[in-house]
């Protein structure tokens, strides 16, 4: 407002009006009078104060309630709803009081009858009863006021003053729509004023009469058809302002079609004869409402923000204009900043930056989550990284790093200590934490207040400065601030432990916003609806305008139900609905106008909102269409697209063929890396000549690996024992549970597989009684090689068998299984050679102690909690000889391939295993540059076997 006053002056000199928000009455000048409106009225309770006095409220009443125990996080949540229920009360100058009596009391009883509702409905009643009595109470012993009813009683005396005294000045209220009672007498009171005026926004003077008679609370002219009717004054009294004739006439157009979409729906029934009245008007009411305005739908999230960047970044190129984005959707207006960001712009977002994405609301989280899990391996190395944090940057973290916190996550902060015990630069970075933490954790955690400011003395002890880093800035201001409140407002409330002390806190930091200005595009901006009322933007791109986003679906309240707020004179929630469509309206009235909508939000399917499914049938009976520009769409996918020519300069990598020094290529082998070997070479030069290994992942999911390793220890040592049976299932039960017990799973996983160990080790007796039963010795996890005689010189194959049993007149080699093994097929092409060059080696003489003997089967033993199967590695017609001998074969001939200074280590030579298997250097091979995953028709190298 005093923007336009100042471009109205051309740059002369101005004496500006007193412009004054609503909500700013207790501080001015006259007419708003400080010392006649408020001086001797005490402050409002600060919002923070409000939410923990009425949590403990709560928690009062519901802990003398059998099987009504409240936590600390969700009585602090339904005091957010019971905050709501106040403020309504409040604004709407509702006196709740005898209303709850006679509810719960039963006096002048009606269709609403307490005890004829659900028994959470009538427990809820029965709180709210004593809430409304005991909340004023406490507020009187604070000496302070809710904010909104303070609010109330200096409108109130404000509208009262200007009654008995009427200021003698032009006065104008514009803008309101007069939802709450107070500010619709206000509005009286100005009116009525000897040169006061009321400016309504968008009021619709085209609606027909009887159409206006059927308006309800949902509808975009709701509130303002109830201020009217509250002051009995007809649309006929109303003028229009008349700078606007001219100057709004494209937005009166736009405002009338989109009021008349959004007629109530009893009103509809006459649609096709109000469409052809409108067209027999002068003009062409649809063209010219529909003249700028524009709708694009996209498919997700990805492609909004994208169109959504693109708009903006196209209206600025014209001089001087500004654009807007108007979205309740916090995510997308976050998306679109970041897509934004790719040209080096800012915009001006009014929803400021979340508290959790600063580095210091990031340290702070960090430090809350290891109160909780001091060992975990994420948060660790998150905060030891941080460049807040002045442990970052210790020499000893690398070892920290790859011996403690990489893999499962470890069962406590010994099994650390203990992992690095070797590396004396981890033990001190170690120490130094533990130094730290451990004292922290010693503190009973049992009242808010003091593990709050627990949380930041041990935030300040691990931060660089003493901690004085964490608060510089505007997110350090904020976080201080907040803190320093929350530890006043919070001592005394009790808590269950450090989960609950995380919970709450971590809420309370994601609604913290940082807003800062500063470096921003002085004609991006990025909105929400209520702010948008106050901007003029020269494009408006109002986007979010799906179904439970813009209109947002009512929240759900713990408190009062459809009934009891009706029964209490509250309004239905499907009036916030009727302000939002307000919102809408006035935003789509602007000459230029993007809407913009998504197919699915978050991965989920979306339904366009009613207000623009209403627009587009209104739009449909009169056969016209709402204009789009399908061009911004095959922009935003052009952007994020490939290349549909190569050009002639882009090479793209091609498939590895690395060609070492013959004599850095590896002279030893164990037979399971020969697997890896015949499919993908490419691994072998990464693992045994660049010596890289695979580093896992902090926390990482290694459950099924760590239960392989423990069933094949516990079948190991059972295959020593000579003990079947029911002695025998009770043994290996144990032996499993100690060796998983061993490998550190969690007690959740645990839980998971101790049900099945007993199943598993009953299967298992019963087939080993079957092989034991011709009495074969067993050779269990028997090591054995075989020197190869090769053009370098001796080539050493190991291998470790997991059984061999040793018949009178042949040998068995087994391989235990937890997953499913390969065919015999698969076995005969020589992708699987583990078995077959196990038996070559035996059959060569490699293991020790069995002698010249045939080899009877190769056979692979699935051990699973559903059975004990067996799958024989020998298709019909073979032999095991046949297939050692031919495996060798294949493997001499590779071995003199590889000899060959010009061979190269190729990447998946045999790519059909590549979607089931993968591999742990695809990445360092470049792969998705040189093959598309599912591409059945790549060239395949033959594999020799």
């Amino acid at each position: 407002m005093a923007r336009s006053f100042s471009q109205q002056a051309r740059q002369g000199a101005l004496l500006l009006p007193q412009i004054r928000a609503i909500g700013d009455l207790d501080e001015g000048e006259p007419p708003f009078d400080l010392d006649a409106l408020g001086l001797d009225l005490p402050p409002a309770v600060s919002s923070l104060r409000r939410r923990f006095e009425l949590a403990r409220l709560i928690t009062r009443h519901y802990a003398g309630l059998e099987g009504r125990d409240v936590s600390a996080k969700l009585a602090l949540e339904l005091a957010d709803s019971l905050a709501g229920f106040f403020d309504s009360l409040a604004l709407e100058e509702v006196d709740a009081e005898d209303r709850l009596e006679s509810l719960v009391s039963g006096a002048g009883q009606d269709q609403y009858t307490l005890e004829g509702w659900a028994e959470h409905w009538q427990v809820s009643a029965r709180f709210l009863n004593v809430a409304v009595r005991e909340w004023p109470k406490r507020l009187a012993e604070l000496d302070l006021l809710d904010p909104s009813q303070r609010q109330v009683i200096l409108i109130r005396r404000l509208v009262d003053q200007w009654t008995d005294h009427p200021p003698q000045v032009p006065l104008i209220l514009a803008g309101s729509t007069g939802s709450a009672p107070s500010m619709a007498d206000l509005m009286h009171a100005v009116a009525i004023a000897p040169l006061g005026a009321v400016v309504l926004p968008g009021l619709d003077l085209h609606l027909a009469e009887d159409v206006w008679r059927q308006i309800e609370d949902s509808h975009p002219q709701g509130t303002m058809k109830r201020t009217l009717d509250r002051h009995g004054v007809s649309r006929d009294q109303i003028h229009l302002w008349p700078a606007s004739v001219e100057a709004d006439r494209k937005g009166d157009a736009r405002r009338r079609l989109l009021n008349e979409a959004l007629r109530p729906a009893e009103a509809t029934k006459d649609w096709l004869s109000q469409i052809a009245t409108l067209k027999a008007e002068d003009g062409d009411p649809f063209r010219d409402g529909l003249d700028g305005l524009i709708e694009i739908n996209t498919a997700r999230d990805e492609e909004a923000a994208s169109v959504i960047a693109l708009l903006m970044r196209e209206a600025i190129e014209r001089p001087k204009d500004v654009v807007a984005l108007i979205t309740p959707d916090i995510a997308l207006s976050r998306r679109v900043a970041a897509r934004l960001s790719r040209w080096g712009l800012q915009p001006d977002n009014s929803a400021g930056e979340p508290l959790p994405n600063t580095l210091t609301g990031r340290f702070l989280l960090d430090i809350m989550g290891l109160m909780e899990t001091p060992h975990d391996p994420v948060l660790l190395l998150s905060l030891f990284n941080h460049p807040y944090c002045r442990l970052a940057g210790r020499p000893g973290l690398f070892a920290l790093e790859t011996r403690a916190l990489r893999g499962a996550t470890p069962t406590g902060l010994d099994m650390i200590s203990t992992a690095i015990a070797s590396e004396p630069s981890a033990v001190d970075l170690w120490t130094d934490y533990l130094d730290v933490i451990r004292p922290a954790l010693a503190t009973p955690v049992t009242d808010l207040g003091q593990a709050i400011a627990g949380i930041v003395g041990l935030a300040e002890s691990l931060a660089l400065e003493d901690g004085a880093v964490l608060w510089q800035g505007a997110p350090g201001a904020q976080a201080s601030e907040m803190l320093a409140e929350l530890i006043r407002e919070s001592a005394g409330f009790p808590v269950s432990g450090a989960r609950e002390v995380r919970d709450i806190l971590s809420h309370l930091i994601a609604l913290s916003k940082v807003r800062t200005g500063g470096n921003t595009h002085p004609r991006l901006l990025i909105l929400g609806a209520i702010e948008a009322r106050l901007v003029k933007a020269d494009r408006l791109i109002l986007a979010g305008l799906e179904e439970g986003v813009w209109p947002q679906a009512p929240d759900l309240d713990p408190f009062l139900s459809r009934p009891m707020r009706e029964r209490l004179g509250l309004p239905s929630p499907e009036r916030r609905t009727g302000l939002s469509a307000h919102d809408f309206v006035q935003a789509a009235a602007a000459p230029e106008v993007y809407l913009v909508t998504r197919h699915r939000r978050e991965g989920e399917p979306q339904v366009q909102s009613r207000w623009l499914w209403r627009l587009q049938t209104l739009c449909d009976g009169a056969e016209v269409k709402i204009p789009e520009r399908p061009q911004v769409l095959d922009w935003a996918r052009a952007i994020d697209c490939g290349l549909k020519a190569k050009p002639p300069t882009l090479k793209p990598a091609t498939r590895p063929a690395p060609k070492p020094p013959v004599a850095v290529r590896p002279m030893q082998m164990p037979v399971t890396q020969v697997e890896v070997f015949v499919r993908d070479p490419y691994a072998i030069y990464a693992r045994r000549i660049l010596n890289l290994r695979p580093m896992d992942r902090p926390n990482e999911p290694v459950e099924a690996r760590q239960r392989g390793t423990a069933i094949h220890k516990s079948l190991e040592r059972f295959g020593k024992q000579d003990l079947l049976g029911e002695a025998g299932v009770k043994l290996l039960t144990t032996l499993l549970e100690d060796e998983l017990l061993a490998t550190n799973l969690s007690p959740a996983q645990m839980a998971l597989q101790r049900p099945l160990l007993e199943g598993m080790a009953r299967e298992f007796v019963t087939f080993e009684t079957e092989r034991r039963a011709g009495r074969p010795s067993l050779l269990i996890e028997q090591s054995g090689e075989l020197r190869l005689d090769t053009s370098r010189g001796d080539f050493i194959l190991t291998a470790k068998s997991d059984r061999i049993e040793v018949r009178d007149d042949a040998v068995d080699i087994l391989d235990f299984k937890t997953g499913l093994p390969p065919s015999a097929k698969q076995v005969a092409a020589g992708f699987y050679p583990q078995l077959t060059l196990t038996a070559a080696i035996l059959r060569h003489g490699g293991f020790s102690g069995i002698g010249d003997k045939l080899i009877g089967d190769l056979i692979y033993v699935r051990v699973a909690p559903d059975g004990t199967t067996q799958r024989s590695a020998i298709q019909k017609g073979e032999t095991a000889f046949d297939l050692a001998e031919k495996a060798l074969a294949g493997f001499r001939r590779r071995l003199d391939d590889y000899a060959d200074p010009d061979k190269p280590y190729l990447s998946w030579t045999a790519p059909q295993f590549l979607k089931i298997r993968g591999g742990d250097y695809d990445q360092l091979a470049r792969l998705y540059e040189w093959n598309v995953l599912g591409d059945d028709e790549a060239a395949e190298e033959e594999v020799e076997a």
